[in-house]
């Protein structure tokens, strides 16, 4: 039996983030009544309420899918990267601005990776430093492992994107979304790495990410460490790279984001499918940290 979501309502790749009253749950959703990006709120992780969409759509030529939202609080505002295309091609990062958490949000007229392929799953994150980084996953056709990869870029302002530099490729079976996939007018076998989340722990980068088709059970999450975007980046042992994976709670657990709950734990969002496959729905479970060694675990 499939464990129960946090939230009864679809929310595919739930972005959780810590507001000054709560906490606003991010995702992927169909657009209504011109505005995309489904949204919940909870005051304490336990009860939620939907709060309607809250980005406002472009117009009908920029796509029809608005994918993986990512919210941060920077220089006085809300910024939400996200991505948009026509279905499954041509997603293209984009930025967009909220005066609150709550939106609207909207899109500031710039394509933050117009040079790539395609491009998706773009997650802000503020080093001890000071200085941001955004990873997002990127089409890689020039590799063994041809598909999704990772990749992350330095973020001097909310609307400006640096020199883009690789952080992880595909490199393990359960990687592949599918065989002989027709792309960019050849045929491969198709990888996909996506959702990347970073945890900043001690001056050490955990990243979070997913793999695999999200369409059936064979999606799972995994990580990774490093102590600089531009690595190099670790992999645990092989089987221990694996956060997440389909048992008899989850099934195709993945595209996760991080926040902290009310008592200052570590908390995993993620979705999973129901048991009738009708939807993918959000769940949260407290993330386990470690840096000495790296470690990172789900408590169920």
């Amino acid at each position: 039996m499939t464990a129960e979501p946090a939230w009864e309502v679809p929310l595919a790749d739930p972005a959780v983030v810590r507001t000054p009253d709560g906490w606003i749950a991010y995702g992927t959703g169909p657009v209504r009544d011109g505005l995309a990006v489904p949204a919940a709120f909870s005051s304490d992780l336990q009860q939620w309420e939907g709060i309607g969409n809250v980005l406002e759509a472009l117009p009908s030529e920029a796509g029809d899918s608005y994918w993986a939202p990512e919210v941060c609080h920077r220089d006085g505002a809300w910024w939400m990267y996200y991505s948009v295309g026509h279905d499954d091609r041509g997603h293209r990062v984009r930025v967009a601005r909220a005066e609150h958490s709550r939106g609207p949000f909207r899109d500031q007229g710039l394509v933050l990776t117009p040079d790539e392929l395609f491009a998706i799953d773009a997650s802000p994150c503020r080093l001890p430093d000071g200085s941001w980084w955004l990873f997002f996953a990127r089409d890689v056709l020039e590799h063994e492992r041809p598909g999704t990869h990772l990749a992350a870029a330095p973020l001097p302002t909310p609307t400006t994107l640096g020199e883009t530099v690789p952080v992880l490729e595909p490199y393990a079976d359960w990687q592949i979304f599918e065989r002989d996939r027709e792309m960019y007018g050849s045929t491969y076998t198709w990888h996909t790495l996506e959702g990347p989340h970073v945890v900043v722990r001690d001056g050490m980068l955990l990243l979070t990410y997913s793999g695999g088709s999200w369409q059936g059970p064979g999606y799972r999450t995994a990580w990774a460490h490093a102590s600089t975007p531009v690595g190099p980046w670790t992999l645990p042992e092989a089987g221990e790279d694996v956060l997440l994976a389909t048992d008899e709670e989850f099934i195709g657990p993945g595209h996760n984001s991080c926040t902290v709950g009310p008592d200052s734990q570590d908390v995993i969002a993620f979705h999973a499918w129901d048991a009738e496959l009708t939807g993918r729905f959000m769940h949260l479970r407290e993330l386990r940290v470690g840096t000495d060694p790296a470690r990172l675990s789900v408590r169920r």
